[in-house]
């Protein structure tokens, strides 16, 4: 969950992001990545340098990325080419200035940066201790730098050194080590943790994410399980954990710097809101061929395989399990296959039934979520399929799955996810109906039906972004709302759950998505007088059966002192009468309306939490990428 940044150049001429005048192009690349990674932690920040003397420079805050850059502007790094930069996540150690990183050795000699955790490091601890050397925090990253430093002094090479430590360690770990004995150089490592190679002209750059140095290159370069990197200003060299010599792929970014910017927005993630049509329009891009035929190149899946399929079971955690169960009712009506949506962290723990004819659909936006790397590794080794639906091309879920399916939402830099959520609910959609198609259960007129359909989303999406002042105002009005509930039938069920998550997320009160019908078997006990919920209003022009009993549910409530406000499409009067407020959508199918009805709660949650005077971007205690289980 860390932001890790790392830079070689060959110039120390200004950079962009210069905390101050005169700021030396190392330390001004590095703090320009961190602050693209900020979302991915901000317990703590600190940058390491070395100098063009050899020597060894750092700084580290506990505390937001400002909490640095105040520092370095009261005591100036010096000028260098080689910089690494960290914003922490606290995972061992609380967040102060001691346990921030960078971590050096005893000598002063050595910096690592580290995301992830280190699950052996108690016993690797007592061993230092044992020999006597001193601790100065209480992370399982300052075993790292002290057995770094003692295999260095062994090797006289970095690269060995980071070998060598690499096959002790055991966990989820990216490492970035520098040392004043191999200026311009920096050596990383990556298991079960996120780390990209950035390619430039007479400078490379390490990021946890690409978002780190998209400001100066979008030439990167995916790095494999067990690998370890070394760049200089013109080289990199990848090998093995095994020290033999191999490479990673590498691959152009297709978006610019300018797309992980506020753009004039209060926060990135109103601008991520308004980003929704533009996501769901990419993520359709290219999917069909000359005929109007769907056709999904990237799946590399063997048609026979996929009709063999008898099972999908999606995995995925928080947002992203709720569009998979979205795609839950839409590929169960479209294909007829029996589909199981499981939070990942719980899968592999219950002994899934799972064998060579199951398709397992693994949901994640940064392709980085632990919990869900491990459920398709188990998945795998259970002979199960695997697919990745990912927003993060190169990162470890697509990687490790037989195949993926790439959403194209752009960088999500708001730790609650909006955009992502769309894309990957129209992902979703897309796999129902390429398998629907492949496998005959529809025939092609029809899947050309819905996809035209799908097609017209991006620009209902932005209609409701068009005429959102109403949820606003209503979310302004309701600062001081202690608790919120949520009520959803069919695919407004995932809806509703996932109106709750959102304002638990930014808002830190009491909110929870309930199936409406169970109002009456248990949770109807929370409705007193004033209590607000939100329904999800299904079309009339759908299931009639399934309306009614919706509107039969606000009456319910109503009755019992609810103020009800209801989420229904354009034309639908029957809820007038029983709705204190009505937020309208525009007319779709049912199973397609997530997409739509779901606009009004992120905005509705960003906005409150707005009033509140919270930060939407970076909510209390959670992080974007959860890279740890």
């Amino acid at each position: 969950m860390c932001g890790i940044v790392g830079f070689v150049g060959t110039s120390t001429r200004d950079g962009s992001g210069t905390p101050g005048a005169g700021a030396p192009e190392g330390c001004a690349v590095v703090l320009d990545g961190l602050r693209r990674l900020e979302y991915r932690g901000y317990d703590s920040a600190g940058i390491a340098v070395l100098d063009a003397d050899g020597g060894l420079a750092v700084r580290k805050r506990a505390g937001k990325l400002a909490n640095l850059v105040g520092l370095l502007e009261a005591e100036a790094l010096p000028p260098s080419t080689t910089a690494i930069g960290h914003t922490r996540w606290a995972t061992h150690g609380g967040p102060t200035d001691a346990n921030a990183h960078p971590h050096v050795d005893a000598a002063g000699r050595l910096a690592v940066i580290h995301n992830g955790i280190v699950e052996n490091f108690a016993a690797l601890k007592a061993e230092l201790v044992a020999d006597g050397v001193p601790f100065t925090s209480e992370t399982d990253t300052e075993v790292v730098a002290h057995l770094l430093a003692a295999a260095h002094e062994r090797t006289k090479d970095l690269t060995e050194a980071m070998l060598e430590v690499c096959r002790r360690l055991e966990g989820a770990f990216t490492l970035l080590a520098v040392h004043a004995d191999q200026p311009g150089t920096i050596v990383g490592a990556r298991r079960n943790s996120p780390l990209v190679v950035g390619l430039g002209e007479g400078a490379n750059y390490l990021g946890s994410d690409v978002a780190a140095f998209i400001a100066h290159t979008r030439e990167a370069m995916e790095l494999g399980q067990d690998q370890v990197v070394t760049i200089t200003a013109d080289d990199v060299a990848v090998r093995g954990f095994d020290g033999e010599p191999t490479t990673g792929r590498r691959f152009h970014v297709d978006w610019d710097a300018a797309a992980a910017e506020k753009g004039g927005f209060p926060s990135f993630m109103a601008k991520e809101i308004h980003d929704q049509p533009q996501a769901v329009a990419d993520t359709l891009l290219g999917r069909t061929d000359a005929t109007g035929r769907l056709v999904l190149d990237e799946m590399k899946l063997d048609e026979s395989v996929l009709r063999s399929i008898d099972k999908i079971v999606v995995v995925a955690c928080g947002t992203a399990a709720y569009a998979g169960q979205v795609a839950k009712y839409a590929v169960e009506h479209w294909c007829r296959i029996p589909c199981e949506v499981e939070l990942a962290h719980e899968f592999r723990y219950r002994d899934p039934v799972v064998d060579q004819n199951t398709l397992v659909v693994a949901i994640s936006q940064s392709g980085e979520t632990m919990d869900t790397i491990m459920a398709v590794r188990h998945a795998r080794e259970q002979g199960a399929r695997v697919l990745a639906i990912c927003n993060t091309n190169g990162s470890t879920i697509p990687r490790e799955s037989d195949a993926a399916l790439y959403t194209h939402a752009g960088p999500e830099i708001a730790v609650a996810s909006t955009k992502a959520f769309l894309a990957q609910i129209t992902a979703c959609y897309l796999l129902g109906l390429y398998l629907a198609q492949l496998r005959g259960n529809k025939f092609a007129d029809e899947v050309g039906d819905v996809l035209a359909q799908l097609h017209e989303m991006p620009a209902k999406v932005q209609e409701v972004l068009d005429r959102l002042e109403e949820v606003r105002a209503l979310a302004r009005s309701m600062a001081d709302t202690r608790s919120v509930l949520f009520l959803g039938r069919h695919v407004g069920f995932p809806v509703a759950m996932e109106g709750a998550l959102k304002l638990k997320e930014l808002a830190y009160i009491h909110a929870e998505g309930f199936a409406a019908g169970e109002l009456k078997h248990g949770p109807i006990a929370l409705v007193e007088e004033g209590q607000p919920v939100f329904v999800v209003v299904p079309s009339p022009r759908g299931r009639d059966s399934l309306h009614a009993k919706i509107v039969s549910n606000i009456q319910e409530i109503r009755a019992r002192g609810a103020r009800t406000i209801a989420i229904a499409e354009d034309g639908d009067e029957a809820v007038e009468p029983y709705a204190d407020t009505v937020l309208r959508v525009p007319q779709s199918s049912t199973l397609l309306s997530p997409l739509l009805s779901v606009v009004p709660l992120q905005v509705f949650a960003c906005e409150l939490a707005t009033a509140k005077g919270l930060d939407v971007d970076q909510p209390r205690n959670l992080a974007k990428s959860v890279t740890v289980e």
